[in-house]
């Protein structure tokens, strides 16, 4: 019988620059590690930890409570010309491609939406892959990247679609690798815009520029088990 988990009543997000507070990279860390190590996966480039030396990756920590635990969380690397983005050091060997689609979008600024992950806490709400998606690609439009890359697994696929991305079909297999194992696979997708959001779903529009313009608020989120959540964010940069 599977264990019964207490509901969550408040979560709180909030958005920092790495380099800014290695306390809470360290936490967000600790929970990533955690749960990959769940699933066996040990080969993942997102889960690097050299990025909190990093000034150009931004950190979102999901918490129960202020400073507390982190339950969840995701990054948005800015692309510099220097560092690779995790998605060139996962699949520039298998196809060297990216590396030029990263780079003729780096003068327009672009970046990446990685590191995501829930823990068991709250897990299947819809806080992973609805919202710290939505969060990111907000904070992209504010950190001034016109377009943004990711590289996702088949279980954030549908939302990642809804929010705007498009598959990478130009490289892989159709935009599909065999990462980070053979077993497994990942999609390379793109944000071809993140300020005008023209391939974002319609709801999801609403949503997104919400975050954008109000970097302060309360929103009640009903989560998948249908109770109501109290969502606390606070992205000021």
């Amino acid at each position: 019988m599977e264990e019964l988990r207490p509901h969550i009543e408040n979560l709180y997000f909030r958005a920092f620059r790495a380099v800014d507070d290695r306390s809470a990279c360290m936490k967000f860390i600790e929970g990533h590690t955690h749960v990959l190590e769940i699933f066996g996966i040990t080969q993942i480039t997102s889960a690097k930890i050299d990025w909190v030396l990093n000034p150009n990756v931004y950190v979102i920590l999901v918490s129960a409570e202020e400073g507390g635990k982190a339950l969840a969380g995701c990054r948005v690397h800015i692309a510099d010309g220097k560092t690779p983005l995790p998605i060139e050091s996962a699949v520039g060997a298998m196809d060297e491609r990216i590396y030029t689609m990263v780079s003729e979008r780096l003068a327009a600024g672009t970046g990446e939406f990685c590191g995501l992950w829930n823990s068991w806490e709250i897990a299947g709400l819809g806080i992973g892959s609805v919202f710290l998606g939505r969060i990111s690609i907000a904070i992209s439009s504010l950190l001034k990247l016109s377009t943004l890359f990711g590289l996702c697994a088949p279980a954030t696929y549908r939302n990642s679609i809804r929010g705007g991305f498009r598959v990478i079909n130009e490289i892989g297999i159709n935009g599909k690798f065999y990462y980070p194992e053979e077993k497994l696979t990942a999609t390379a997708l793109l944000i071809e815009d993140t300020i005008g959001l023209g391939a974002t779903h319609p709801e999801e529009i609403p949503n997104i520029m919400q975050l954008r313009e109000k970097h302060q608020q309360t929103i009640e989120f009903i989560g998948s088990n249908g109770l109501p959540i109290n969502l606390h964010i606070n992205l000021e940069l």
